[in-house]
């Protein structure tokens, strides 16, 4: 029991972005008490551990719980732009929320069954990339239509979205797959919406293509095709734009933009990538954003009026509190709302 509340204790802290000694200073005790705590080799008094739990606002109860999963180093494949005890504290944020999500789907038997139609493919070049995207809208009976909700469509197929709030901006996304069954993305809140569509599919391609053998270079030029197949494929271009054109006009691109949830400035890289813009014509376009500081603000507008937000988690642990399967006070701590508030939510039951 000790070590599971020694690693809670240093997790948490971490999470926090907090030293020893200011966790030390915070409860009344020495520092090499808190080291001590975190090894296992003390265990914190009750009015210590409630100390504790005010200060990293979690309940007593998150120190004695075992982890529901053994979740490994969580690995960004980019440098960040932050320093080292950001990421510890990003990390700790991201492994809670992870720990959180399986320990409501186990407690509301909910099914992780994933498979993954891409696993055995042979990808090599881009029209493998593209292919694959196509194999995968066949698997998931979404045709070649506008995805209005990517988050509901990966939760719908069992790959679980956790989203986190970063101020900073320097962090767009993330996937890992735990013990080989848990397929998760995890993404930036409040980023533009187009760029956190097209940060899900890209995220969505390192899950499922199988490139992990590549350069990561290769690896993310492949990913932000397949984000770009699947969100606006070469079919839709072709039906929206028609063949080769000498002009395009910003309007036209807007209008696709509002339909597919895509950049504008993605549109026009898949409009020379098809053939329909030339090279020239592409690489025009860009330098004039460079120059244009008017038509550049013009052109990250962000347009689409859909959502990319999904209640599933929150919906599972309300299921979970009004079966009686967790208690009140546990629902509020894995919502992270107060008391007080969850109960009002609470009165409205239909029965």
């Amino acid at each position: 029991m000790e070590s599971i509340i020694g690693q809670r204790i240093r997790n948490s802290r971490v999470h926090k972005g907090l030293s020893m000694q200011e966790v030390a200073n915070s409860i009344g005790v020495s520092k090499q008490m808190i080291n001590k705590y975190e090894q296992g080799k003390s265990m914190p008094t009750s009015d210590k551990l409630i100390a504790l739990a005010k200060l990293f606002q979690q309940k007593v109860d998150y120190f004695f719980r075992k982890p529901e999963v053994n979740i490994g180093e969580i690995n960004f494949r980019k440098k960040s732009k932050f320093g080292a005890k950001k990421i510890s504290a990003l990390k700790e944020e991201i492994r809670i929320r992870i720990e959180n999500y399986l320990y409501i789907e186990n407690i509301c038997e909910v099914s992780n069954d994933f498979a993954n139609p891409l696993v055995n493919r042979n990808v090599v070049n881009e029209i493998d990339v593209k292919t694959s995207a196509i194999t995968l809208r066949a698997f998931w009976n979404i045709g070649l239509d506008a995805i209005h909700n990517i988050i509901d469509l990966l939760e719908d197929n069992h790959i679980k979205v956790i989203e986190i709030e970063d101020e900073s901006g320097s962090f767009d996304g993330l996937a890992t797959v735990i013990d080989d069954k848990y397929h998760i993305i995890v993404i930036s809140k409040g980023m533009p919406i187009e760029r956190k569509r097209f940060t899900l599919m890209h995220e969505l391609g390192h899950l499922l293509l199988p490139i992990r053998h590549l350069d990561l270079k290769q690896q993310e030029r492949f990913c932000n095709v397949f984000a770009s197949e699947m969100l606006l494929s070469e079919a839709n271009v072709l039906n929206e734009f028609g063949k080769q054109r000498s002009r395009i006009t910003l309007e036209e691109l807007k209008n696709v933009q509002e339909k597919y949830g895509i950049s504008i400035s993605a549109i026009v890289y898949k409009l020379g990538e098809t053939g329909i813009m030339s090279q020239v014509q592409v690489k025009r376009f860009y330098q004039q954003l460079n120059f244009d500081a008017e038509l550049k603000r013009v052109i990250e507008q962000s347009r689409y009026d859909g959502l990319e937000h999904s209640n599933r988690y929150e919906n599972l642990v309300y299921r979970a509190v009004s079966e009686e399967l967790i208690s009140i006070s546990k629902a509020s701590s894995l919502l992270q709302i107060g008391l007080d508030n969850l109960k009002n939510k609470l009165t409205a039951n239909i029965r």
